[in-house]
């Protein structure tokens, strides 16, 4: 079995925009959804904002700093789209660009691989005035922006993502109402998720036509549903119908050019689907270069005709809330998720490498596009204990078997070519504002300070041997107090 990360396999870390930028009002940075969105009453945990998050804009240089000590080959970040143009047409922001162009060439000067994201949800806010992603004007005002981006950094950056979770964006922002823009409505998010695969596509056949050497993919999360009763032909339809929403709505037209034949038959009683124009499909062909995998847990589902009458235990969300009076799942009415089995993160989802291993050689055998794994990591209750130290044994021990379960994957034929941990530091956690942390390095919101935490060390010693270092041999590559910034 491999136990090695092959040659030109990428270990690094990512992060996003709105959540570790802050210096949301400098810069020439317009508002986005999410500056609204978490400045309404009750939408964020403890009332939280991304205003100020991890004040990245002004620490970025001594972050990068942190960085080439932990030893990171590849570093994903996104773009803030209000920060490079504030109200998502007409003129571009200079002072922006030039943020990022300055990021983007420190990183190259240290060594570090960057790759960016488009587009991490933080739609500008006019545009979601002028009908968001349920307008096809933002499909057009998305492209002329991914074009600019990539005409500034295409010369340092090889690896592009169109759009990071689109399922999120469409069906717990516009569908479920626990996301920004805060809509509940299952049309809405249909109508969504298309105009995201639309806007992907036509994106990655403009930057083509400027820098057709760049690779363009996208990012998606996965779920994993299993059948709670694997015999029960209905509790298989459930995993089914939930997998088609998840999974492969969000890579199949992009390299088929058609939507799984399951999803009309299951929302009919929902929309006709007319907003899919004639010739959608076949501009989403094969318009594609990779695929990004966001991995964190499993789901288990089963059919329940009584749901609709009953209250559901359901752990739906990407980020673990529950839905703002709606159901990210359209069609799932008799849907039932259930509690997961196992030991579980502080988010509540449980530990199921495995489910991991399994999904990457779905993703491959289905898509045949190389995957990187984008997203990985888990939220801890950490401590800081008086001896300077974050003992974040759990996150160690995640971390090390999800590695595990990428080895695997490899070893069984997938195309796996690289795996950022999440995230590089804690963080703005969308609707749980700061109330979780997800870091390999803890984030003091007081004061700004960056503190390694046990895992930063163990993940620096498996990017140096490019194996999962043993568990057991962490204690001799820390440092007591951690290292700070």
């Amino acid at each position: 079995m491999t136990t090695t990360f092959p040659d030109g396999f990428l270990l690094g870390a990512a992060t996003a925009a709105y959540q570790i930028e802050g210096a949301a009002t400098e810069g020439g940075r317009g508002p986005s959804i999410w500056d609204t969105f978490s400045h309404t009453p009750g939408a964020v945990t403890g009332g939280d904002t991304g205003d100020v998050a991890c004040d990245h804009y002004h620490r970025w240089e001594s972050d990068v700093d942190m960085m080439v000590d932990l030893g990171l080959q590849a570093y994903r970040f996104s773009i803030s789209w209000p920060r490079v143009q504030p109200t998502g047409s007409g003129d571009f922001n200079d002072e922006g660009i030039a943020f990022y162009q300055a990021l983007v060439a420190r990183l190259r000067e240290k060594g570090i691989v960057p790759m960016a994201t488009l587009y991490h949800w933080d739609l500008p806010q006019a545009l979601e005035d002028e009908g968001g992603w349920l307008s096809r004007a933002t499909v057009d005002a998305f492209v002329t922006y991914a074009v600019r981006m990539v005409e500034a950094l295409g010369d340092d950056v090889v690896t592009w993502a169109t759009f990071n979770e689109p399922w999120v964006s469409s069906f717990v922002g516009y569908g479920a109402g626990a996301h920004a823009p805060g809509h509940t409505d299952d049309v809405e998010g249909l109508t969504a998720a298309h105009h995201l695969l639309l806007a992907h596509s036509r994106a990655y056949r403009a930057i083509k036509a400027v820098r057709p050497e760049l690779q363009v993919g996208i990012v998606n999360n996965s779920h994993t549903p299993r059948p709670f009763d694997p015999s029960n032909p209905a509790d298989r339809a459930a995993a089914e119908h939930i997998d088609a929403l998840a999974n492969t709505m969000f890579h199949q037209p992009l390299v088929e050019g058609a939507y799984p034949a399951i999803l009309k038959p299951n929302t009919a009683h929902l929309t006709d689907w007319s907003f899919v124009h004639e010739g959608d499909l076949a501009e989403m062909k094969d318009s594609v270069d990779w695929f990004g995998v966001n991995y964190y847990a499993s789901h288990v589902v089963r059919h329940n005709p009584r749901k609709a009458a009953a209250v559901s235990e359901v752990a739906t969300l990407a980020d673990g809330h529950k839905a703002g009076g709606n159901s990210p799942w359209p069609g799932d009415e008799e849907i039932e998720f259930m509690t997961p089995p196992g030991r579980l993160t502080a988010m509540g989802w449980n530990i199921d490498p495995g489910a991991l291993h399994a999904h990457l050689l779905k993703v491959h055998r289905e898509t045949g596009r190389p995957i990187y794994v984008t997203e990985n990591g888990g939220a801890w209750d950490d401590v800081l204990d008086a001896d300077g130290r974050v003992r974040d044994a759990d996150r160690v021990s995640y971390l090390h078997d999800h590695l595990g379960a990428v080895l695997a994957a490899i070893d069984e034929g997938a195309d796996v070519r690289g795996y950022m941990a999440w995230s590089l530091m804690d963080n703005f956690e969308w609707a749980q504002g700061y109330a979780k942390r997800f870091g390999l390095v803890r984030v003091d919101y007081a004061t700004q300070e960056r503190r390694w935490k046990d895992s930063a060390y163990w993940y620096r010693a498996t990017l140096a041997r490019r194996a999962p270092l043993p568990v057991e041999d962490l204690e001799e590559q820390v440092e007591t107090p951690a290292r700070t910034y």
